[in-house]
């Protein structure tokens, strides 16, 4: 096991309820570290419930308790990851809305909305622009 398996495995055990070793240890056999924290910065709770023995509460109750305690710093790691969607500009629009004060899944949300509303290539500067809008 590594360090950051190890982490993630005291993570899961101590901070969300329902989750003990065994499941804990599916999760770390499921996926590996950084994808398990781009879906809970992402809030991907589909991906999180393929894994064997968590269903779809499980994976969002680790997502809503585990969304703050992965923190910033995941999030630039899931950024720069191969699991991270989306271009690098989305990434820092998604980082800028975080270190404005806003929440991961929110900020993710609001950035995508504006991606979807209006296709095309945005500079970073754009879309926090926009998604500040759909965000007030």
């Amino acid at each position: 096991m590594t360090a950051d398996e190890r982490d993630l495995f005291r993570l899961l055990v101590e901070h969300v309820s329902g989750i003990g070793p065994k499941t804990a240890l599916a999760v770390l056999s499921g996926m590996s570290v950084s994808a398990f924290k781009a879906a809970v910065v992402n809030g991907a709770v589909a991906e999180i419930s393929r894994v064997k023995g968590v269903g779809k509460k499980t994976a969002e109750r680790v997502v809503l308790e585990l969304k703050d305690k992965v923190g910033v710093a995941a999030a630039w790691e899931a950024a720069s990851g191969k699991q991270a969607e989306g271009t690098a500009e989305m990434n820092d629009a998604i980082l800028a809305l975080i270190s404005l004060g806003y929440k991961q899944v929110d900020a993710h949300k609001a950035v995508k909305q504006v991606l979807e509303s209006e296709p095309g290539r945005k500079t970073t500067e754009e879309l926090v622009r926009k998604a500040l809008k759909t965000l007030l």
